[in-house]
């Protein structure tokens, strides 16, 4: 399937039936409560999985997944994705440590919001959104992101994110040149205590 920027793949509360591999692209994945507070739980990027929840059984979307740059994803049926879980080992193997690796994550970026200033989480974000440690060869220039967005991911306000853009900018930790570039001296904000 062939998504565009901003259109949505799935939404909150829709009826789960698969599971989605992201070949090309971005996707965000938010939730809203009661109220309409939104929150961005991810954003992910080329061989990630969408949906995985609906193998545990999940019948129904827990979040809302929208492409946020051209995307394309390949489409797995619930039945069909067991079936191959079961049948294929190696792709099983390989589904398992991408599910451990998300977990880690998830834990990870809990961690970060009970812990971390508003500035560390931003510049680990940032990390994590160009793939640093995560490829050997890190994003050049990061998918289009509003501001509004990452405040919503590390749970600050926009105006804060564009202090801290800011200054990214000024230090050299990151370029606007065509698009988002994230130097691997940023890290230093994430390891400074």
């Amino acid at each position: 399937m062939e998504y565009q920027r901003s259109q949505k793949i799935f939404s909150q509360g829709e009826p789960a039936t698969s599971v989605m591999y992201i070949q090309r692209g971005s996707v965000k994945l938010t939730v809203v409560n009661e109220v309409g507070k939104e929150a961005v739980l991810a954003i992910l990027g080329p061989r990630d999985f969408i949906g995985e929840g609906v193998v545990a059984g999940q019948s129904v979307r827990m979040a809302t997944a929208t492409a946020i740059a051209s995307t394309s994803l390949l489409v797995i049926e619930r039945s069909e994705m067991v079936r191959v879980l079961h049948a294929e080992h190696a792709f099983a193997d390989r589904f398992m440590s991408y599910m451990l690796s998300r977990n880690i994550r998830i834990e990870e970026d809990l961690i970060d919001q009970l812990f971390n200033s508003s500035e560390k989480r931003l510049a680990r974000t940032l990390l994590l959104l160009a793939r640093y440690g995560k490829e050997a060869h890190p994003l050049k220039i990061l998918p289009k992101i509003s501001q509004e967005v990452l405040a919503g991911m590390i749970g600050t306000t926009r105006s804060r994110v564009s202090y801290f853009m800011n200054k990214f900018r000024k230090l050299g930790f990151i370029h606007y040149n065509g698009g988002l570039q994230v130097h691997e001296a940023l890290l230093t904000v994430v390891l400074h205590e």
